[in-house]
């Protein structure tokens, strides 16, 4: 079956900050009548506020929006005689939101960028770049001459777009984190909401260079998302949003402008639409929803055709005339057998291959079976989805805070990087000002004591919910330890060197999340925010009337 062609997006989310008019009430509040702030208008009075109200949603860099649905977690899976049930998930319909995905698995080059970056901004830093290195002895082995993969599988060229290995789920979330405040800068840059490259450059360098240089000028430290959201990185370019809610002339623009009587600027907010969710990695049921890819399989809700992989079929191999009989994943045939006979290879690899190779699924995702397995985000349980909520089901949250520097100011506490320093949430719900003040005054008491009891009174609420509902926590090894554990983390998806089985998106296992693996790579997801659908064409739908313009003194 063809492939659906369901969207066309550009690769930055890019949104307009200027207010044009609004979705309900035209350029004014349906409900109050007054007009929002616009900066072409002549009668904005301090304080309008403004609406972002041509915002166009679409995917950050490397991520393909997925729609989401409804997905019979574990109905792919193939029980085999013998085999435990806990390898694939107990099968449970639930729905998975929309959300985007990596369109391959990162890359060496995309892991060699992040440590370039570090070793570029803190260059004294030994310890940083250290922690960041994968562990390249994964591939070491006592019966394989494996150390020339050792040496060189990060590093050579040769190997620059295949999958990064030896990489823990610590080390890939951290990634994800760095990659947000990445984008993100780059985005903001780019439009000027922050000073741009170009302006930058030719102040470190004494000319002006191409605003799209590669190389990222050295700033006075690292612009993070979080700080910046809250008015902890101030830097506003000549594009920066107008500051309607103060008075002009109490303020000048951004440097350079010479008017010191013009509307003061501002940084960016969540309100404006510019900044990017942040990278992550996907759930479990996200991945396996993304993975399977039924979409292409699917007409007015109607699954005309299952899959038990991510192309249809029950074999491995390709029925298409062009590519028939061609293997349609890099994994192990047989035992002893990676890549088939000389002058005929079956799957063109011998351990991995590059990230963009074979056809993709019906998602347009790479190598969602085979390669490498990938890390999602989820905490190891064999019974996750008997548990888990039906909409978005995931295990794993750990609630946490911000921790503020400043209680009064809203300032949180950097570490010397410049990201946020967490701390667990202290309440499941809102709190009211007295109970916010009287905890910032409990948790400064407590941070100055020495006592250990005083400290574990520190907060009541049960911020840590990755056992929640736990009731099979019983996997133990031969000394009768348990083998699971709050910090086991899933991987799915089969690797260079698994058996065709555990190419089935269904499939799951566990690996602790200081651990590695040469079979183990991973691609980050991002959150889809607004409505689920992703696309309108050709799909029926009601129609909305358009809106009515308040006017004043308007008849009754």
């Amino acid at each position: 079956m063809k492939k659906l062609l369901l969207y066309s997006f550009t690769c930055l989310s890019l949104a307009v900050l200027l207010s044009g008019c609004s979705s309900k009430g035209g350029n004014s509040s349906s409900k109050t009548g007054i007009p929002y702030a616009n900066r072409k208008s002549k009668t904005n009075a301090s304080g309008a506020f403004a609406v972002a109200t041509q915002y166009k949603r679409a995917p950050g860099p490397g991520l393909i929006p997925i729609e989401g649905g409804v997905l019979v977690v574990g109905g792919s899976a193939i029980e085999v005689p013998g085999v435990e049930p806990n390898i694939y998930n107990y099968k449970r319909q639930v729905t998975v939101p929309s959300f985007y995905m990596d369109e391959t698995e990162v890359s060496n080059t995309d892991w060699l960028e992040y440590l370039h970056w570090i070793r570029y901004n803190y260059p004294e830093d030994r310890e940083l770049y250290y922690n960041e290195l994968p562990d390249t002895l994964v591939w070491r082995s006592a019966l394989s001459y494996n150390e020339p993969y050792v040496d060189n599988y990060l590093r050579h060229p040769a190997y620059r777009d295949y999958p990064v290995v030896g990489v823990s789920w610590e080390q890939a979330s951290r990634y994800c984190e760095w990659r947000t405040s990445r984008a993100n800068e780059f985005i903001l840059r780019e439009k000027g909401i922050l000073t741009d490259y170009k302006t930058l450059n030719a102040g470190n360098t004494g000319k002006g260079n191409n605003a799209t240089a590669a190389a990222t000028p050295k700033p006075d430290k690292p612009f993070n998302t979080d700080a910046y959201l809250n008015g902890q990185y101030d830097d506003k370019g000549k594009n920066a949003p107008v500051d309607y809610n103060t008075k002009a002339g109490a303020a000048t623009t951004t440097a350079g402008s010479g008017k010191g009587n013009a509307q003061p600027r501002r940084t960016a907010t969540l309100e404006d639409g510019v900044i990017m969710q942040p990278y992550r990695l996907p759930t479990e049921a996200e991945w396996e929803y993304a993975a399977l890819g039924l979409i292409g399989n699917t007409e007015y809700e109607n699954i005309n055709q299952n899959k038990i992989y991510p192309w249809n079929g029950l074999g491995v191999s390709s029925a298409s005339k062009k590519t028939r009989g061609m293997i349609q994943a890099n994994f192990k045939r047989a035992p002893g057998d990676y890549m088939g006979v000389g002058g005929s290879l079956n799957d063109k690899g011998d351990l991995t291959v590059p990230v963009i190779q074979y056809a993709a699924n019906d998602f347009g995702l790479f190598n969602m079976a085979g390669n490498v397995n990938e890390w999602v985000n989820d905490v190891y349980r064999t019974g996750t989805f008997t548990d888990a909520d039906a909409f978005n089901p995931y295990r794993g949250n750990y609630f946490t805070n911000k921790k503020l520097e400043d209680t009064q100011s809203g300032k949180i506490s950097l570490d010397k990087y410049g990201n946020p320093i967490k701390e667990n949430a202290y309440s499941g719900r809102k709190q009211t000002w007295a109970e916010k003040q009287a905890q910032a005054k409990r948790v400064d008491s407590i941070s100055k004591s020495t006592d250990p009891q005083t400290i574990g009174t520190a907060n009541v609420y049960q911020a840590d919910q990755r056992g929640y509902r736990d009731r099979q926590n019983t996997i133990l090894n031969e000394e009768g330890v348990t083998l699971v554990n709050d910090k086991s983390r899933v991987y799915k998806g089969g690797s260079w060197n698994d058996m065709a089985y555990w190419l089935n998106p269904a499939t799951r296992r566990f690996l602790q999340q200081d651990e590695s693996s040469a079979e183990v790579g991973f691609r980050c997801a991002m959150t889809m925010l607004g409505a689920p659908e992703i696309s309108t064409v050709g799909k029926r739908s009601f129609k909305t009337p358009p809106p009515k313009p308040y006017r004043v003194g308007r008849s009754k």
